[in-house]
């Protein structure tokens, strides 16, 4: 596979941006409470978990499916990708994809619509937000 006019650097911006939005999506300010209650998690767990191994992890995921964007839009002729280009990639991506396998999840573990929107609405938002960077600087 060849990966020359993948711009790296947009790739990792992309990861690290929506991995930042995660800091505040799932905060007192948002969401961290109505998550924590939707799938059970209480404050002591937090504490007792391996936050290395979460974060690093979540890091190196989000890195991974900015890489996937940036070969997705790599399809297009580059005087064709800007970051509303991007931006729509992501929220088609978001939406047809990633949303719907959280739903299909969702429904067989029994769990709640609000998980779904707190869990799916961030996904959908952070390839938004990956899709319009890496678009931005194709």
């Amino acid at each position: 596979m060849d990966l020359s006019n993948i711009n790296f650097l947009a790739v990792i911006v992309g990861a690290i941006a929506s991995f930042a939005f995660g800091s505040l999506w799932y905060s007192p300010l948002l969401f961290i409470k109505a998550w924590q209650e939707g799938v059970g998690i209480s404050d002591e767990d937090f504490k007792n978990s391996n936050m290395v191994k979460t974060f690093g992890g979540s890091l190196v995921m989000m890195i991974i499916m900015s890489l996937g964007m940036a070969i997705l839009l790599r399809g297009h002729e580059a005087a064709d990708i800007n970051w509303q280009v991007g931006l729509m990639h992501g929220l088609y991506v978001g939406l047809m994809f990633v949303a719907t396998g959280a739903a299909i999840n969702i429904l067989y573990q029994n769990r709640s619509l609000k998980l779904w929107l707190i869990d799916a609405g961030y996904q959908v938002i952070i390839l938004m937000i990956m899709g319009a960077i890496i678009g931005a600087w194709a």
